[in-house]
């Protein structure tokens, strides 16, 4: 009886644990581990029972001193991030959160004001952008890796996290009639949309510039990979070594080659290719289902801003008199 209690309280844990995904968790965890510093530097014995005021001004501390590890200041998402995680730990001891006591959400929407409330918004990579990071990858595997990882991640909007946890099992190749392999399907099976892990199947084809398939192709034939992760770390020698990248392994890519073409890198991130292809296709006029097809957005309002961005100058009010 004890075991099967045992087993039972397990798998409670596990399916808690399961609320949240890898990210958040990972999240939540340095978050609290902040708080937990804050905590021991202020000499305050129960961090569960610190009170508003003192939380208040552990978020100040958050949003405008440096991180001692990065030595960046965090920006607000990543304080309402750390918001979150004190309260669920919390709410998991049975507390009431001081995090939610109208002292610390005015405190919060004040640093917002000052910080500037518009959220950090990255360069969006167009085609021509990708065809150029394309042609500066090296003839080697790595470098066929990173151009495959930049096309794909481009041709299905991808996510830097869903990039990273793609497998081998995730592509499904459709040979044509000339057995000339232009269309392919790729599910993604976990996504921020989608924790759940429903899935999503994004139609994926060749084209004649950016050439998302013939890449992996040239990828996988390369490499010798058949199974696991699509996308692995290599050592290096150019050997692999069988794990799936992580997910600051993407932003770091992209950044690199587009540098290589003369971008400045501060403006780019892994989020860059997924902005790209809406912006991409939004300025070749593809219809906004369609677009939310490969994306897999649910809210139309979320890709009208790439769309509004660039259609910003077309079709201009000032136009015909400035």
């Amino acid at each position: 009886m004890e075991s099967l209690v045992g087993f039972e309280a397990d798998m409670h844990n596990e399916v808690l644990s399961s609320e949240l995904s890898t990210n958040t968790r990972i999240a939540y965890q340095k978050g609290w581990k902040r708080f937990l510093d804050f905590c021991e530097a202020e000499e305050f014995d129960d961090p569960l029972s610190v009170a508003p005021e003192d939380v208040a001004r552990f978020f100040v501390q958050l949003a405008t001193r440096p991180s001692p590890q990065s030595g960046a200041v965090l920006s607000m998402g990543t304080v309402t991030l750390y918001k979150s995680a004190i309260s669920k730990k919390f709410t998991d001891a049975g507390k009431s959160s001081p995090a939610s006591h109208p002292l610390v959400r005015g405190t919060l929407k004040g640093l917002a004001r000052l910080k500037g409330s518009a959220g950090r918004q990255v360069e969006a990579l167009r085609e021509y952008h990708i065809e150029a990071m394309l042609r500066a990858c090296a003839n080697t595997t790595i470098g066929r890796r990173d151009a495959a990882i930049i096309a794909i991640g481009f041709a299905a909007a991808l996510r830097r996290s869903e990039l990273c946890n793609l497998t081998v099992d995730d592509v499904d190749f459709l040979e044509s009639e000339e057995d000339v392999t232009d269309r392919m399907f790729l599910t993604i099976r976990h996504s921020k949309t989608d924790q759940l892990g429903r899935g999503h199947r994004v139609a994926i084809l060749d084209g004649m510039g950016i050439r998302p398939i013939y890449r992996l192709r040239a990828w996988l034939d390369s490499s010798g990979v058949t199974q696991g992760p699509l996308f692995q770390t290599m050592k290096r020698g150019g050997s692999l070594r069988g794990k799936q990248l992580h997910h600051s392994d993407i932003p770091r890519i992209v950044k690199h080659y587009a540098a290589l073409i003369g971008l400045d890198p501060r403006g780019i991130a892994g989020h860059s290719l997924r902005a790209g292809f809406v912006t991409s296709a939004a300025v070749h006029h593809a219809r906004l289902d369609k677009i939310m097809a490969v994306t897999r957005h649910t809210n139309p309002s979320t890709v009208m801003r790439y769309i509004r961005d660039a259609d910003a100058f077309a079709d201009h009010a000032g136009q015909k008199f400035l």
